[in-house]
C-alpha cells in the first residue's frame, strides 16, 4: 500500500482533472505535480447536466433508428447495415455518460472493474463511431460515383463482415485503456478513474497512445471522409436535378457536423499532448485553460452522437419513407400522409440517393 501512494504522489494526475482549476499555492504541498488539483463544484454540476442531456437525446434517437431499420430487413441496404452498426456505437457510448456525470460530481463512485469496463466501453465505441462514419462514405462514394448500389445489396454478408472487423479493431485499438483504474488522488478527498502508468517509459507511452487516437480516430477518418465524399459532390455536379442539390447539401452538412464535433477537441487533446511532453512549456496558467478547452470541446464531441441520427436518417428519403410507414402501422398517423409522402418521391433519380439521400 505503501509503494502504491508513492506512485500517486510521484504521477503526474493533471490529464484527469480536465474538469478542475489549479492552485498555485505550493506551500506545504508533496512533490507531487506543479499544479495542486481542486473540485470546482459549479463547472462539475453543469458537465453533469449536460452529459445526462446528451445521454438522453442520443438513446433515444438511436433506439428509433434501429426500431425503424430492423423493421424494414426486406429491403435492407449496405447503408442501411452500417447505420444499425453507427446506432449501436452511439448508443452504447451513451449508455456510459451517466457514469462520467455521476464521477464529475462525486468523483468515481463504482469501484475498480466498472472503471475499467466503463473506459473501454467509451473507448470501443469512440473507436467504432468513427469508423462506421468513414465507412458510409466509403458505400456512398462506391453508390453513387460507381453506382454498384444493386451489387452491394447482394453482398450483405460482406457488409456484415466489414461492420465486425470495424468492431475488431476498435476494441483492439482501446485495449490500452484497460490500464485504467480506481486511485484516491493526493490532497482531494475523492477516487478518480485514471490510467496510472509509472516508470520511465510511462509518458512515452501516453504520447504514443494519444497520437495513435489522433491519426486513427479523426485524421484518417477524416481523410477518407475528405475524399469520399468531394469525389461524390463533384460526380452529383455532373448530374442535374433537384435531388442533386438535396444530396450535396446532406453531404457538407455530414463533414462540418463531423468537422465542428471532433476538431476543435482533436486540436486542444494536441496541444494537451505536445504540453505534457515538455515540448510546450508547462504551467499552471495554462494547464487550467487547457482544461477548459478540454471539457468545451469534449462536450461538442459528444454531441456527434446525437446529431448522428439526424444527419444520417430523419433527413433520409429511405428513412422518413420507413418511419412514416412504422406510424402508419401502429396507427401513429394517418395512410393518407404515408401515401402523399410517398408520391412525392416519385421524381427521384439520382443512383444511390434514394436510399439515404447521402
Amino acid at each position: 500500500m505503501a509503494a502504491q501512494k508513492f506512485k500517486l504522489n510521484d504521477v503526474d494526475f493533471g490529464d484527469v482533472f480536465e474538469n478542475y482549476t489549479y492552485s498555485t499555492d505550493y506551500t506545504n504541498l508533496p512533490d507531487m505535480s506543479p499544479c495542486t488539483p481542486m473540485v470546482n463544484r459549479s463547472i462539475n454540476t453543469v458537465i453533469a447536466i449536460v452529459y445526462a442531456l446528451v445521454c438522453f437525446l442520443a438513446m433515444a434517437g438511436n433506439m428509433v433508428v434501429m426500431v425503424v431499420i430492423l423493421s424494414n430487413r426486406r429491403t435492407i441496404s449496405s447503408t442501411d447495415i452500417f447505420l444499425l452498426h453507427l446506432a449501436v456505437a452511439d448508443l452504447l457510448f451513451a449508455v456510459t455518460l451517466p457514469f462520467w456525470a455521476v464521477d464529475a460530481i462525486s468523483g468515481w463512485v463504482f469501484g475498480d472493474a466498472m472503471c475499467k469496463i466503463i473506459s473501454m466501453l467509451k473507448e470501443v465505441n469512440f473507436y467504432s463511431g468513427i469508423l462506421l462514419l468513414a465507412c458510409i462514405s466509403i458505400d456512398r462514394y462506391l453508390s453513387i460515383v460507381y453506382s454498384i448500389r444493386t451489387h452491394n445489396q447482394k453482398r450483405p454478408f460482406l457488409i456484415k463482415l466489414h461492420c465486425a472487423a470495424v468492431w475488431v479493431v476498435a476494441i483492439v485499438l482501446s485495449l490500452p485503456i484497460l490500464y485504467k483504474g480506481e486511485y484516491p488522488v493526493p490532497g482531494l478527498n475523492r477516487l478518480v478513474c485514471y490510467e496510472l502508468l509509472d516508470g520511465e517509459s510511462a509518458e512515452t507511452w501516453r504520447v504514443t497512445t494519444r497520437f495513435l487516437r489522433h491519426f486513427i480516430g479523426f485524421l484518417i477518418p477524416l481523410a477518407v471522409m475528405t475524399f469520399c465524399y468531394s469525389v461524390t459532390i463533384w460526380k452529383l455536379c455532373q448530374t442535374k436535378g433537384f435531388q442533386k442539390q438535396k444530396a450535396m447539401k446532406v453531404i457538407i452538412a455530414v463533414v462540418l457536423a463531423f468537422l465542428i464535433c471532433w476538431l476543435p477537441h482533436n486540436i486542444t487533446v494536441f496541444v494537451d499532448t505536445l504540453l505534457r511532453s515538455k515540448l510546450i512549456v508547462d504551467t499552471c496558467d495554462k494547464r487550467y485553460h487547457i482544461d477548459e478547452a478540454m471539457f468545451a470541446t469534449q462536450t461538442l464531441g459528444f454531441l456527434h452522437s446525437c446529431i448522428n441520427p439526424i444527419l444520417y436518417a430523419f433527413i433520409g428519403v429511405k428513412f422518413r419513407k420507413n418511419l412514416l410507414k412504422l406510424l402508419a402501422n401502429k396507427g401513429c398517423i394517418k395512410q393518407s400522409a404515408k401515401s402523399q409522402y410517398r408520391g412525392s418521391l416519385s421524381s427521384t433519380s439520382v443512383s444511390g440517393l434514394i436510399e439515404t439521400t447521402i
